[in-house]
């Protein structure tokens, strides 16, 4: 979709095609409200301010938009699709043994119980064991600083949604 189709689409629609990017229901709907935008990087910066204006309620609704990985099969399948995958995203996803599958999925867990939401990282490009590793150095922080960085996280995979929205 090109900016100029996005444009043109109705707020309603706009505002399900920013709802694919982040669930968080004012993010989405005061970021379609200001539409049209003039370029990408207008709606790059736009994005960027109505996310930080967004609060801890925001945060928690925009992070049940994410499938929460915490048993074993769904690990298992999610980085044997992983390996699948075309081009140099291969050579990035390592081969996740059982082993870092069964402690990624109870590392979940915890993070979850110690939380109250699912682990957020941005994804793309990092093995099973590097998510595993990022999640075990995260899970002794407060929760409000783990909060302030799974929002960023959750903005970044925003981003490459709104950029993958417009290629």
């Amino acid at each position: 979709m090109t900016l100029s189709e996005l444009n043109s689409l109705a707020l309603s629609e706009l505002e399900i095609k920013f709802e694919q990017c982040c669930a968080a229901t004012s993010w989405y709907s005061n970021l379609a409200a200001q539409a049209p935008f003039d370029s990408v990087e207008i709606l790059n910066n736009k994005a960027d301010q109505v996310w930080a204006d967004c609060s801890e309620p925001d945060f928690l609704e925009a992070f049940l938009g994410h499938p929460k990985i915490g048993d074993v099969d769904s690990l298992a399948k999610k980085f044997q699709a992983t390996k699948a995958w075309a081009g140099n995203e291969q050579e990035l996803v390592n081969e996740a043994s059982m082993n870092v599958i069964k402690d990624l999925a109870k590392g979940n867990t915890d993070y979850e119980d110690r939380f109250g939401f699912i682990f957020i990282v941005f994804a793309t490009g990092k093995s099973a064991q590097q998510m595993l590793d990022l999640l075990l150095q995260r899970l002794p922080n407060k929760r409000e600083d783990e909060l302030l960085i799974a929002a960023a996280e959750q903005h970044k995979i925003t981003k490459l949604r709104i950029q993958k929205l417009l290629s």
